[in-house]
C-alpha cells in the first residue's frame, strides 16, 4: 500500500515589498524570529510533517503568486496532489500539513479555516495538474477554487492552529508572530 503524500509547495518567490517599506532590513522570509529566519521555521514545518517539499525562490523573484505556484507544480509532475503553502506562515503545524493531506484523499481541493478565515495550505488533487501549471500574475489559484466551489468540489476543512492565518508581511507582523510563538510554540505533533 502507498501512502499519500502530496508534495507541499513553499512559496517564497514574492518580493517582500510590504516588509522592507515598513522599515525591515531584509527580506521578510529571511527576517530573524526567534532567532531563524521566517522561511526556515515553515520548512522546518513541512520536514517534520514528513510530506514531499519543493521550494519556489528562483533568483529575482516571480511576477505573482500564480507564477509561483505554476512554477512549483511544473517542477514536480509527477506529484500525488499538492498543498500550496507561502513560505510567510512561520507558525503554521506540521499536523495542519497532515490534516489538510489526509483531507486531500476524500476531495478535490481542501481549504482550511481558522476561526472562520480562509488560511493555507491549500490542497488539490492531481486533476488539478495543468489548471495549476498555466496560473499566472498575482492571483494565484483563487478563481480555480471558486470554480471547483461552485461544483461542489471544495471540503472547508476547520482547524485548530492559528498559524494558518497568521503571515508575515510588516514589522508588526513580525512582532505578532514573536508574541504568540513565545506564548505558545507551535505543535510538531
Amino acid at each position: 500500500m502507498t501512502l499519500f503524500a502530496p508534495t507541499v509547495i513553499v512559496l517564497a518567490g514574492g518580493s517582500g515589498t510590504r516588509f522592507r517599506a515598513c522599515g525591515g532590513a531584509s527580506h521578510k522570509l529571511d527576517a530573524l524570529l526567534a532567532g531563524k529566519p521566517v522561511l526556515q521555521h515553515v520548512l522546518d514545518t513541512v520536514t517534520a510533517a514528513g510530506l514531499p517539499c519543493h521550494l519556489v525562490r528562483p533568483p529575482g523573484g516571480t511576477a505573482g503568486m500564480g507564477d509561483s505556484i505554476a512554477l512549483g507544480v511544473s517542477a514536480t509532475p509527477n506529484a500525488q496532489g499538492w498543498l500550496i503553502l507561502p513560505g510567510d506562515l512561520p507558525l503554521i503545524s506540521s499536523g495542519t500539513l497532515r490534516a489538510v493531506a489526509q483531507a486531500l484523499q476524500e476531495a478535490p481541493i481542501v481549504v482550511p479555516y481558522y476561526a472562520e478565515r480562509r488560511g493555507h495550505p491549500v490542497g488539490f488533487c492531481r486533476d488539478y495538474f495543468a489548471a495549476l501549471a498555466a496560473l499566472k500574475g498575482d492571483s494565484g489559484a483563487a478563481a480555480l477554487v471558486q470554480a471547483a466551489r461552485d461544483q461542489g468540489r471544495v471540503r472547508d476543512l476547520a482547524l485548530e492552529d492559528a498559524g494558518i492565518t497568521c503571515d508575515v508581511d510588516t514589522l508588526a507582523d513580525l512582532r505578532r508572530a514573536a508574541t504568540l510563538l513565545k506564548a505558545n510554540p507551535p505543535s510538531q505533533a
